[in-house]
């Protein structure tokens, strides 16, 4: 056989999921009849709101369903840029506003558009998996910030000044943070803000868990100032706080030629977001949000189950999240431990021995550059939250 051409050398780069060997070893474990539980799902288990669900049907009836705008409708370009107004005291055009399907995807537009090959992306530990593959799929490279859980993981200026080269170009951050829960406080944006402005860099500014804090108040780095409002890319979307993942709708809001490159590079890389979801997110936006305020008061109430359970269980220790749904465990106790004739040495070894012996599959921290952790998810209901602490509480008793 004549051999093929080398593949990508940048994509080549790209690590799989490190969680793959776990959710195929859960799924075995269910196909035996075993109860596994899962938390390592990141996203809300209700159902989308009604009125959400009825605007698509009916525009699904009514029409029109063809292509729209690159970047979106301008109808949700404007709906997006109402709520930036209302909730975040930001003033952009709609045509600063880009519609992408989900805010994944807008986070790929913004690093294709900031990147040029051998840029340096800072992000910071812990992060979204998702973060480094996608500054390296940019042909950029990520530098990785490592933050310490005595200062509750926020970043600090000494360190952020000692990562920055002649080749950075931009700092990530994630606040409400996914995984730690972590919401920035305002002296912390506006360290970064001088550091950003100081070394001329750009903000991306990932804010997809803003509706869901239960202390304090979300602030966007772009409100601080108009300067700083110029070099950020403000991401969101609907999927969190909406219970509307697998609608695929997400926004950025920028400055004009940053929102025109990222609009240009989506219409040749996917077109428009789904129309009939682009639809269903004006109603989310701009419809009744007393569904929203009920999301967030149930997963408050699973946050103090799970923050209380884990009060009572000796041998670990845990970050109480104020934002989003997540909740990082300290398993490092651990480590050195043999368990089931398997010797724990970090977070992938623990959560395969735990899902083994407890039936819980949860995420291993060094997914997030937080090795010592796992993280677990309370986006599922009350009886699975009971049930995972009791089996963690017996697991811990039983080998910590």
């Amino acid at each position: 056989m004549i051999p093929l051409k080398p593949l990508s050398k940048k994509h080549q780069q790209i690590s799989a999921s490190l969680t793959l060997e776990i959710n195929a070893k859960a799924s075995a474990l269910r196909k035996e009849g075993k109860d596994v539980l899962s938390f390592a799902s990141g996203e809300p288990n209700q159902n989308t709101p009604e009125a959400i669900r009825n605007k698509a049907i009916q525009q699904i009836n009514d029409g029109p369903n063809g292509y729209t705008a690159a970047p979106g409708l301008i109808e949700l370009r404007t709906a997006v840029a109402n709520k930036l107004l209302t909730d975040n005291d930001l003033t952009y055009a709609p045509e600063q506003v880009v519609i992408s399907s989900g805010a994944k995807h807008a986070l790929f537009n913004a690093l294709q558009a900031l990147c040029n090959p051998g840029d340096e992306i800072i992000q910071i530990a812990p992060y979204w998996v998702s973060y480094p593959e996608m500054i390296k799929m940019a042909g950029a490279v990520p530098k990785t910030l490592i933050t310490d859980k005595k200062d509750n993981f926020l970043p600090q200026k000494e360190s952020l000044n000692a990562l920055i080269t002649s080749k950075t170009k931009a700092i990530i951050i994630n606040s409400p943070s996914n995984p730690t829960g972590v919401v920035y406080p305002n002296d912390t944006l506006q360290m970064i803000g001088e550091v950003a402005e100081a070394h001329d860099l750009y903000i991306i500014s990932d804010e997809i868990y803003e509706k869901l804090i239960y202390e304090g108040t979300h602030q966007s780095i772009a409100s601080l100032s108009s300067a700083l409002k110029e070099r950020t890319i403000l991401i969101n979307g609907v999927s969190k706080a909406y219970a509307m993942t697998g609608w695929r709708i997400g926004y950025s809001a920028s400055n004009p030629p940053l929102a025109k490159m990222m609009s240009a590079i989506q219409s040749h890389a996917t077109s428009n977001a789904n129309t009939i979801a682009q639809h269903a997110a004006i109603e989310a936006l701009e419809g009744d949000q007393s569904p929203i305020k009920s999301f967030k008061q149930s997963f408050e109430k699973r946050r103090e189950m799970m923050c209380s359970a884990l009060d009572d269980i000796r041998g670990i220790d845990y970050i109480r999240p104020t934002g989003a749904f997540y909740v990082m465990v300290d398993i490092s106790s651990f480590f050195g431990k043999t368990i089931l004739n398997q010797t724990i040495e970090d977070s992938i070894s623990f959560c395969k021995v735990f899902l083994e012996e407890a039936l819980l599959a949860v995420v291993p921290g060094i997914a997030f550059a937080a090795d010592e952790y796992i993280r677990f998810s309370y986006a599922t209901d009350e009886r699975t939250i009971e049930k995972g602490m009791q089996r963690l509480k017996v697991f811990c008793e039983k080998y910590a």
